[in-house]
């Protein structure tokens, strides 16, 4: 193994270490030691590498995942299909390259597109039936998330009953925040 390699792979070890505990701490302490912009910064340099170096690339990494554990608090949802994550941009030039990937891709197409600031709250899953809520979680890792709908009860733009005629099953997902 050449010392270019020795070093990616001693890298992305630490990257992992480092990004599997951050994620403990957010998801499952519920105690954050470092910011979002920092935590994007060490998963992206991670995600580069193991492009990068693909040979040490594993199924088990946290590229390959969302979050964490569902915190144990809280009941347990499992979604109905997996509640992915979006990626983040911090730069005009990938906001460019994104549009100009959809464009390569949709080449026949007019893509109109707003870009607004990231707003960081919690995304949610709300399960409507016959126009009732019947429930309300969080992402969690993806898969099973937190149920939190006394909470969301609490929101009051969240309606407990659709006023339109509503599909026999709604799921809606979105992000909750407050305004400081």
């Amino acid at each position: 193994m050449a010392d270019a390699e020795r070093s990616a792979k001693r890298r992305i070890d630490q990257l992992r270490s480092a990004i599997e505990e951050h994620n403990r701490l957010y998801y499952e302490e519920a105690a954050p030691t470092i910011g979002d912009q920092e935590f994007d910064q060490l998963y992206r340099e991670l995600a580069d590498l193991e492009a990068k170096f693909p040979q040490f690339a594993a199924s088990d990494s946290p590229t390959r995942q969302v979050g964490g554990k569902p915190l144990t608090a809280f009941t347990q949802i499992t979604h109905r299909a997996p509640m992915l994550s979006l990626d983040n941009t911090y730069s005009q030039e990938e906001v460019t390259e994104f549009y100009r990937r959809l464009q390569r891709l949709l080449p026949n197409e007019e893509i109109r597109v707003i870009v607004e600031p990231k707003v960081d709250g919690v995304a949610v899953s709300l399960l409507y039936k016959n126009g009732r809520l019947q429930y309300a979680a969080t992402r969690g890792d993806g898969a099973v998330g937190d149920e939190i709908t006394q909470n969301i009860r609490t929101i009051r733009s969240i309606p407990e009953k659709l006023r339109a005629k509503a599909p026999r099953l709604l799921e809606l997902r979105g992000e909750v925040y407050i305004f400081k």
